[in-house]
C-alpha cells in the first residue's frame, strides 16, 4: 500500500475562463499557491473541483497538468470517479493514476445506491481492486448526490483488504472520528478530517491531517495549525478558534467565493462555477469575502506568521 504524506490537503477547485472552459494556466498558479502555502498534498478532481460538471477528457488533462506542475513537491490524490457503471469507474480511476495521482479516491455513493447494503459496496470495491491490482485507493464520503458514510465495521474491512490508504472523513463528529481511528488501528489507513471545528482535536486523537474546502481560502493558516499541533505550540488552540469561525464561509456560495478570494492570493482567474447559479453572487458576498481576507492578515500579524 502506497502511503501519502500527513498534513494539509486542499480540495482543489477548478478555475474556468469567461467562456466556460477549464483554465489550465490558473490551475498551474493554484498548484504553486498550495505549495508556497506549505500544503503537504492536493486532493484533485473531487467535489470542490465540480467533477460532476467535467468531462472525462477535461479531468484527465487537468490531472496531467497538476502532476506536471507539482513535479513531486506535494502528494497527489484524485477521484474523477463519477460514473455509476463500475467498468466505467475503473477506467476513470485508472486514468487518474496514469496521469499522475498517487492514490485513486473512491466516492462511496458511486459504489452503492442509497438503500443498498454495504455488501453491494464491498462487491463493487472488490471488482475495482481486482481490475487495478497495483493501485492504492482512498475513500470519500462525498455529500452529492447523497452522503454515504463509513462505519467502523466497513473501515475494518477496508483495513483487511490492504488496499485503502486514505479516508476523507466528513462526519463532523469527534466521537465518530475516534471510533473510526480505533477501527483503522495500525493498518496504515490515514484519516483526513474535512471539518474545521473538530480538526485540532481530531489530529490530537490521531487523524493524519485536514482535507477540506477552507484550505482554498487560507491554506497557509491550516499549514500553520498542523505545524503548531506537531510542535505542541500553544498558539494552536487560538488559531483553531479563528479557523472554526472563518469556516462559516463554506456556506456562502462555495466554490464561487473561494475563487473570488484566491484573487487576493494572486491567482489570476475568473470566479465562474458550473455548479452554481452565478446570479446569486453579489456585492454582499464580495464584501464578506474581502473582510475574511483582512481578518486573515490580522491573524498572521498577531501570531507572527508573516
Amino acid at each position: 500500500m502506497k502511503q501519502i504524506r500527513n498534513g494539509i490537503y486542499p480540495t482543489m477547485i477548478t478555475p474556468f475562463t469567461d467562456d466556460n472552459h477549464v483554465d489550465y494556466a490558473a490551475i498551474e498558479q493554484l498548484v504553486d499557491y498550495y505549495a508556497a502555502s506549505g500544503c503537504d498534498g492536493i486532493f484533485a478532481l473531487c467535489l470542490s473541483s465540480e467533477i460532476f460538471h467535467l468531462s472525462d477528457r477535461e479531468m484527465q488533462k487537468m490531472m496531467r497538468v497538476i502532476a506536471d506542475k507539482n513535479n513531486g513537491r506535494m502528494s497527489l490524490i484524485a477521484s474523477g470517479h463519477t460514473s455509476l457503471d463500475v467498468d466505467e469507474q475503473i477506467d476513470q480511476l485508472k486514468a487518474m493514476v496514469d496521469n499522475g495521482a498517487e492514490q485513486a479516491v473512491l466516492i462511496l455513493n458511486r459504489l452503492a445506491a442509497e438503500h443498498d447494503s454495504d455488501d453491494v459496496l464491498r462487491r463493487n470495491c472488490e471488482k475495482i481492486f481486482n481490475a487495478l491490482p497495483d493501485v492504492t485507493f482512498g475513500v470519500y464520503e462525498c455529500p452529492v448526490p447523497y452522503k454515504r458514510m463509513v462505519n467502523p465495521e466497513l473501515i475494518r474491512w477496508f483495513a483487511e483488504t490492504g488496499r485503502i490508504g486514505f479516508i476523507k472523513d466528513t462526519c463532523c463528529d469527534l466521537k465518530m472520528i475516534e471510533e473510526r481511528l480505533a477501527a483503522a488501528g495500525d493498518s496504515g489507513i490515514q484519516l483526513f478530517n474535512a471539518n474545521t471545528a473538530t480538526l485540532l482535536a481530531s489530529m490530537r486523537a490521531g487523524a493524519a491531517g485536514f482535507s477540506g474546502v477552507m484550505a482554498n481560502f487560507h491554506a497557509d493558516l491550516y499549514a500553520a495549525l498542523y505545524r503548531f499541533h506537531l510542535e505542541n505550540d500553544p498558539r494552536a488552540d487560538q488559531l483553531q478558534a479563528f479557523l472554526t469561525i472563518a469556516s462559516a464561509a463554506e456556506g456562502k456560495l462555495y466554490p464561487v467565493n473561494a475563487k473570488y478570494h484566491l484573487r487576493y492570493n494572486g491567482i489570476q482567474a475568473g470566479i465562474r462555477a458550473r455548479n452554481k447559479d452565478m446570479r446569486q453572487w453579489n456585492t454582499t458576498l464580495e464584501g464578506e469575502t474581502y473582510d475574511m481576507f483582512l481578518m486573515e492578515d490580522m491573524i498572521r500579524d498577531v501570531m507572527g506568521l508573516k
